[in-house]
């Protein structure tokens, strides 16, 4: 159950002071904005058995999505990712990129895809602002990819993502989550592909959700050792970059691509975390993996942009250090489509 914190009336002038920070010294630019959490894909390692339907309340309307970004650029968001569920099934998609890129403050409009409709929208995507686009791709084998997701669409996908880089979308990410029984062994085929793709292909350790337990247990592959596979062949680490996500970056001179890591079981993964989740239905998320989730609705249908930053400043003082995934903790996660990840 969420812990219900008071609010404490303050000024506007005093939500200006700082961006958002909590009591372990973290601070937070960058927001992932859930706006549906319904999927078209059956991913084995999320919705096996395909979206269930369990409210019937509306997802956030563009009016509360404007509001939204408008309160967190006040406290130093300079980053929206857009997730689902899959973002492309609402059909305002292409006005809620416009909106949150013309809000003052926002520097980087960023969506997460699994590039179902990726040919046919990008063109309006890209028209509206779009400045970083991630496609999820777990498998560059048409039939591995089909049996992982459901949807033989690989080759168009594919399509879609040359057809961004076209369009001048510069930041082009590949998601791909580690499978041991899927496509662990495919390093050489995604290796091969990134010779002469320019994009970054970055490897997600599966995590333990509220209902994957059996899948987890059979499906995890450690990070670290993909990473380890990487140093010996010559690829170097990159830089950090400002408002990026938790991926380990690496380069080598002979590829165009580039290659991340998450690696969500490593030491110290939560110390670099700058993020925070607001849900398709107006809750704030402190953590992918923590309780149920702070209500923000009541204030985002008020417009009250004082009041809801100052919501968030203290639900932000109870932020746990780490996630507790290492202790088999999943939290209210129950699948990944409720959070976009």
């Amino acid at each position: 159950m969420s812990v219900q914190i008071p609010l404490r009336v303050v000024h506007g002038d005093e939500l200006n002071e700082a961006v958002l920070q909590d009591q372990h010294g973290r601070r937070f630019s960058y927001l992932r904005l859930s706006v549906t959490d319904v999927c078209n894909f059956r991913c084995n390692y999320c919705l096996p058995d395909g979206y269930q339907c369990h409210d019937q309340q509306q997802p956030l309307s563009l009016a509360e999505i404007r509001t939204i970004a408008l309160a967190f650029a006040r406290m130093g968001t300079r980053k929206i990712r857009i997730t689902g569920g899959e973002p492309s099934l609402r059909k305002d998609l292409t006005d809620i990129i416009r909106t949150l890129k013309a809000t003052p403050g926002i520097d980087t409009v960023a969506l997460t895809t699994n590039g179902y409709r990726l040919t046919h929208q990008i063109r309006d995507w890209a028209a509206a602002g779009l400045d970083q686009l991630n496609v999820s791709i777990d498998s560059l084998d048409p039939k591995q990819f089909r049996a992982i997701t459901g949807h033989d669409k690989l080759q168009e996908i594919l399509a879609g993502i040359e057809l961004a880089k076209e369009l001048g979308i510069k930041s082009i990410k590949v998601n791909a989550v580690l499978l041991k029984g899927w496509n662990a062994n495919e390093l050489p085929e995604f290796l091969a592909w990134l010779k002469n793709t320019q994009v970054t292909l970055r490897f997600i350790e599966l995590m333990q959700t509220g209902d994957n337990a059996e899948f987890f247990d059979a499906n995890h592959v450690s990070g670290e050792k993909v990473r380890e596979q990487l140093l010996q062949n010559g690829w170097q680490p990159r830089l950090r970059q400002a408002h990026s996500g938790p991926a380990q970056e690496f380069s080598h001179p002979d590829y165009q691509g580039n290659i991340g890591l998450i690696m969500p079981y490593s030491k110290d993964f939560c110390s670099s975390c700058n993020r925070l989740r607001i849900s398709s239905q107006g809750k704030l998320h402190l953590c992918l993996f923590g309780d149920e989730g702070y209500e923000l609705r009541p204030l985002l249908s008020a417009a009250d942009e004082d009041l809801i930053c100052q919501r968030i400043r203290e639900l932000l003082l109870g932020k746990k250090a780490t996630h507790f995934l290492h202790d088999g903790q999943t939290g209210a996660m129950q699948h990944f489509s409720m959070l976009g990840g």
